[in-house]
């Protein structure tokens, strides 16, 4: 059907011809403009494909503007807009040119006849897009499109025969295809009697198991109550607060109970902004031809934090606090910081009203926005966004995915142990590809500034530059992941393999095509990588894995910079400041860019300075930020001060190490009060090695910085940092990843061999040192032979695939009925490509999905407004059984500890079946939880129910104070469970054997807690299984 309808369009051309002669002949009159085409496809993949179709008739002429929900609102304009003059305008689009948009200069309709509507997968009770005939009624709307000014044509790529006898006249009613719960509440709300029977009254009525269904649904998520006057019933319930409320709101029902949670734990302001955000067109725009810089600018707006929502967040915040300051004051000033900032103004703008209505209506039901200023210090706002994030979960309960466990040691050997923080990988390189690593650094640029390029066999290993002291993964990473997502390859135009060997001479050159090779550009440097792939190099190691250190910058908790401290490390620091001063020192002769190497002055108290080996990291104007190499420390200084580096200077091995602490990671306390470590566990770290004697023992030494045990000695004891850190609540021990394992090993031997004698350095054989000689010479000679201009070579188009990393992130549903299926993430979410950053951690990481979708076949499920939940072990149980309406806990066979929980709407009484299975969960517990752990999540459900309530003590008739008091004791109360001290008990998941069973608790062994008085409650108190 594509090749039919390029072959239509070209077509045109010779049509418009036939007409144009003929309307000469007649009134001598010439059509010179070429009619636009409007082409109907289903969906954004197709329109995709098409357009890639039509790029490749570059002769042809045509201006091809995609048109679907997804365009920003620029590149929709452009649909609108004539065409340049001998250009034909092809407008590929969805359904929404039906009625939505109307073109007026569209001679010619192309229509493949197909559509996608929403339908409820059988199995898994998600909603799914399903391509199917579009109706006879659709398609003469179509028709419609053409020839609004002109004579129009339409062609329908179907028979005749098939139009007749296939196509429906209609389609299907609104009523049978559109989610019933919205509907459904309103006749809750209007007190109408039963769902069913109102419903039934339709002239299209809904089926009787979907009503069922929507009211389980319902149920599920709050709006009615799970148990009606002390039973339960199926396919009706009493409507609750939260029921009431969503009914009140524009909205989707799950944004409606983000909005009721948010009151709860005293972030409905953002809780209002992402409803709003996510109930229009998202205001990000990520162009077509811009999509990396519209990642960029959405990934800044993250914060850090892995999170779609809380980006619209951010992003909101910012123009409204701009706006609110006055910087944005003239309506130029507000378009160009769209511009800058890739958000869509108007699109921003129709939020900012949705947000004040649904501001208005949250307050009818006594929810009000606190006017007070929002919190500025680290630890408190830290806290209220992970207090957002377990609202985003609580609001999307069941929404709920885990990380898949990676395979440390393959990922690792993939990589072949560069670092995935830094690093991404290209395959299917060509060979000698070596000469072409200035276009593989293009296609990079607009990520990031590359360091290095490592070349092996058919793949390419490409480093950026570390932009911060953030020990995570780069966004030039990310950044680079996204590239692989772009329609269109990515290629390399290569040489004729026998061009580049006849260049060689009599030189043997075979050995090379797919030879190791290094390509540095910070040095400039081209050379072979040598036979040794080891990361440690003998002679720049320490004499001892036990010395003092100098610390002179802390980056952050457990990672600092700092030098040896030994008589020979400081003498070396000596003789370096005595060899600058020898030399006459010239002002830098180019321009200034980021990790350009200089000479630096620095002094701290005294007035005299020196300079000193450095390195610029930012550039601020008429001042720089540059790190001094030779003692890790930084420094703002004056542009005019620098100087340049002397070629003989920079020969001497750089002085500074980095450190990072081996063997913990921050508890679950630094997680949520901070960016991974607290200001508390900032400020303790600190003052433990602030002007103390610190002795540091060498673990591993991975992509150059050095892993440690760092030692506090005094004279009566040595005590570990760890341990203090550990006893104090600040961190909690951790096992080492694979790489630095196994580096260990590798080091502890060479250092074992050097003590014992065994070790001999330099023992490169010097016939091989003669033939890396000879590579270089080689390798510089083709690359400079290959990048003469005036060479007439003809290249051909090679495709390299990527880039990628084999620690790429996997997601699977913890429910059991889709928990085989595979789970894709939207193409705009931040984390489309998110990376393990800690596969050595083997406690579960969960994602939490706004909306689920699966594909026709129901193979694959889709998952969009997604949230990457914070790394604390034992969080996905915790926010499960928190937000689940009910569990039944699962126990060993001795009865005497927990090992999981299944959770959902629970069972009919004498059935072991889910009321709905396809929603239930089966948890298997990663960390140990207690009798206790059981009391505080039903303490913390009944506190919730107290502000969600109907009655006289619900929301509604409370006093501003006393709303206050309950939300604080909400917050408490959460913050308190999650921060268990000590923590709780990592132990190894043990699937329960009866799998998606309930009542598999012995009633004598099951302790029914007793509700509270009151009505309407959301969340009714878990059962309490005793143990042995």
């Amino acid at each position: 059907m594509y090749n039919l309808a390029i072959s239509l369009i070209q077509s045109f051309d010779e049509l418009e011809g036939k007409d144009s002669r003929k309307a000469d002949k007649d009134n001598g009159v010439t059509l010179s403009e070429r009619g636009s085409v409007l082409v109907f496809l289903p969906g954004f993949h197709e329109i995709s494909y098409m357009q890639e179709a039509l790029a490749k008739l570059v002769h042809k002429r045509l201006q091809v503007y995609p048109l679907h929900s997804s365009v920003t609102l620029e590149e929709q304009n452009g649909v609108f807009l004539p065409p340049v003059p001998g250009y034909r305008k092809v407008i590929l689009s969805t359904n929404i040119a039906e009625s939505s948009v109307t073109v007026s200069d569209v001679k010619y309709v192309i229509d493949f006849c197909l559509t996608r509507h929403l339908v409820c997968d059988q199995e898994t009770n998600y909603q799914s897009l399903r391509l199917t005939w579009a109706s006879k009624t659709n398609c003469n709307q179509r028709r419609g499109r053409a020839g609004r000014v002109s004579k129009g044509y339409c062609y329908r790529l179907i028979t005749k025969e098939f139009w007749k006898n296939e196509i429906p006249e209609y389609m299907i009613p609104e009523m049978l295809l559109a989610p019933l719960a919205t509907i459904m509440l309103k006749v809750k709300l209007l007190n109408m009697g039963d769902p069913r029977s109102v419903l039934s009254t339709a002239l299209s009525p809904p089926n009787l198991d979907d009503i069922v269904r929507t009211v389980l649904q319902l149920k599920e998520m709050g709006a009615l109550s799970v148990k009606s006057d002390g039973r339960s019933q199926n396919d009706d319930g009493e409507l609750t607060f939260l029921g009431r409320v969503v009914a009140h709101l524009p909205l989707d029902l799950y944004l409606g109970k983000m909005i009721v949670l948010g009151h709860v734990f005293g972030c409905l302001d953002d809780c209002l902004i992402i409803a709003a955000s996510h109930s229009l067109k998202s205001f990000f725009a990520i162009p077509s031809m811009q999509q990396i810089a519209g990642h960029r600018s959405k990934m800044a707006f993250s914060h850090g934090t892995p999170s779609d929502s809380i980006g619209f967040v951010n992003a909101f915040k910012a123009w409204h606090s701009s706006k609110k300051t006055g910087q944005l004051r003239h309506p130029k000033d507000e378009l160009d910081w769209g511009k800058e900032n890739f958000i869509q103004i108007k699109r921003i703008r129709e939020v900012a009203e949705l947000y004040e209505d649904l501001k208005k209506r949250a307050s009818q039901f006594n929810m009000h926005v606190q006017d007070s200023i929002q919190p500025s210090d680290y630890t408190s706002t830290h806290t209220q966004k992970f207090l957002l994030q377990v609202v985003i979960a609580g609001a999307y309960y069941p929404n709920y995915f885990i990380q898949r466990e990676l395979d440390e040691d393959l990922a690792a050997r993939e990589l072949s142990g560069f670092n995935p923080r830094t690093t991404v990988m290209m395959r299917n390189m060509p060979p000698y590809s070596f000469l072409y690593y200035k276009q593989l650094q293009s296609l990079f640029r607009l990520c990031g500034q590359v360091k290095t390029i490592s070349f092996d066999n058919t793949r390419a290993y490409v480093e950026f530059y570390r932009t911060s002291q953030d020990s995570g993964v780069l966004p030039e990473v990310s950044l680079a992941l996204v590239l692989s997502q772009q329609s269109y390859p990515m290629e390399l135009s290569v040489y004729p393999i026998e061009q580049i060997e006849k260049c060689a001479g009599n030189r043997n050159l075979s050995h090379m095509k797919y030879t190791r090779v290094n390509v540095d550009f910070e040095s400039q440097s081209v050379c072979p990588a040598g036979l040794l792939s080891s990361a440690i190099d003998p002679d720049k190691l320490p004499p001892s894995h036990f010395f003092v250190v100098n610390i002179t910058e802390v980056v952050e908790v457990g990672h600092f910079w700092g030098f040896q401290a030994d008589e020979a490390s400081l003498e070396m620091q000596r003789c370096l400041t005595a060899e600058i001063s020898k030399h006459t020192l010239n002002p830098i002769p180019v321009s200034l860019y980021p990790n350009l190497r200089c000479l630096a002055l620095y002094s701290e108290v005294n007035e005299h300075s020196s300079y000193y080996r450095a390195k610029i990291l930012h550039i601020r104007g008429n001042t720089v930020e540059v790190f001094f190499l030779d003692f890790g420390n930084t420094a703002v200084v004056a542009c005019s001060s620098l100087r340049e580096l002397p070629a003989d200077i920079l020969l001497y091995p750089f002085q500074a190490h980095e450190f990072q602490v081996s063997g913990m990671r921050p508890s679950a306390q630094s997680i949520i009060h901070g960016n991974q470590w607290s200001s508390r566990a900032r400020d303790r770290f600190r003052t433990l090695v602030k002007g103390n004697s610190l002795i540091v023992s060498v673990y591993s030494i991975l992509h150059n910085v050095m892993r440690v045990q760092l030692l506090i000695n005094t004279e009566t004891t040595t005590t570990s940092v760890v341990d203090i850190l550990v006893e104090e609540g600040h961190a909690v021990k951790a096992e080492e990843s694979f790489d630095s394992k196994e580096n260990h090993e590798v080091l502890m031997s060479l250092y074992k061999d050097m003590e014992t004698g065994k070790y001999v350095p330099n023992s490169v054989s010097s016939s091989w040192k003669d033939r890396n000689k000879e590579e270089v010479e080689l390798i510089d000679d083709l690359l400079a032979h290959f990048s003469k201009s005036n060479l007439t070579i003809s290249k051909k188009r090679v495709k390299v695939f990527g880039p990628t990393s084999p620690y790429q992130s996997s997601f699977q549903s913890l429910n059991q009925k889709t928990f085989y299926k595979t789970v894709c993430i939207e193409r705009s979410s931040i984390n489309l490509l998110a990376l393990n950053e800690n596969p050595h951690d083997k406690h579960q990481r969960m994602l939490v999905a706004g909306s689920v979708s699966v594909n026709s076949s129901g193979t694959r499920i889709l998952l969009r407004d997604t949230t990457i939940m914070p790394d604390i072990p034992g969080l996905p149980s915790l926010i499960t059984l928190l937000f689940t309406p009910i569990m039944e806990l699962r126990t060993n066979e001795e009865g005497t500890c927990y090992t999981g929980a299944i959770c959902g709407l629970g069972c009919n009484s004498q059935a072991q079946e889910g009321i709905l299975p396809e929603h239930d969960i089966e948890l298997a517990f990663d960390v140990k939880f207690d009798v206790e752990d059981i009391t505080e999540i039903n303490a913390l459900r009944g506190a919730i129910n107290s502000l969600v309530c109907e009655g006289t003590s619900g929301t509604l008739h409370l006093r501003p104070d006393r709303i206050s008091h309950l939300q604080e004791d909400c917050r408490e109360r959460l913050l308190r469970l999650f921060t268990k001290s000590p923590p709780r008990e990592a132990v190894t998941p043990r699937n329960y054997e009866k799998t998606e069973k309930w009542n598999q608790v012995e009633p004598s062994m099951r302790m029914n807690i007793v509700e509270p008085g009151g009505r309407g409650f959301v969340y009714q108190l878990h059962p309490v299984t005793l143990l042995n």
